[in-house]
Parts: C-alpha cells; sequence; structure tokens
C-alpha cells in the first residue's frame, strides 16, 4: 500500500474529502518521524513497535576490490511486528 493509496482509504472509510484525509496521514507520519528523530520509540498495540538502532563502526571490505575500508557508525529504523499482527499474517 502507498501513501496515496492509504489517504484514498481513509477518505473513503471515515467520509472525509482526500484533503483532510491526507491532512491526518501527512500529520501522524510527521509525528512519528518526529518521535523517532528524536530517540524515543513508537508503540501501537497489535500492530509493531518502531525504534532506532544503533551500530558500531567497524571495518568492511570492499566487495568489488577488496580493499578494506572504515565503515562510519549509523542510526536506522527497525520495526518489530506485533504478536496479534504476526498471527494474522501466519493465518492463526
Amino acid at each position: 500500500m502507498t501513501k496515496s493509496e492509504l489517504v484514498e482509504q481513509l477518505a473513503s472509510d471515515s467520509k472525509l474529502t482526500s484533503k483532510k484525509a491526507e491532512q491526518v496521514v501527512n500529520v501522524v507520519f510527521d509525528a512519528m518521524t518526529e518521535t523517532l528523530v528524536a530517540g524515543g520509540r513508537i508503540e501501537i498495540r497489535g500492530f509493531g513497535c518502531f525504534t532506532i538502532r544503533e551500530y558500531e563502526a567497524y571495518t568492511g571490505r570492499n566487495p568489488k576490490t577488496g580493499e578494506l575500508i572504515q565503515v562510519e557508525p549509523k542510526k536506522s529504523p527497525f520495526f518489530k511486528v506485533g504478536k496479534n499482527l504476526l498471527q494474522r499474517i501466519m493465518g492463526s
């Protein structure tokens, strides 16, 4: 599902205009983004949890040349699926 499909679904299910539905989706995504940028955690019961994982710097290898390279530390968003969603996907 794309963002525009989500907006269309929200508009049709809630009797909102497409413009209002798009505003709602943008507010939710902006709030989630701000929380993750600030180092927070987002938990949606039954759906899952979004967190930021931090990775240490390490020495890697360029697969093309075999040369050793230093990989900088980084942060990456991580999603852990909730138990209820997992059960629905698995068909239990």
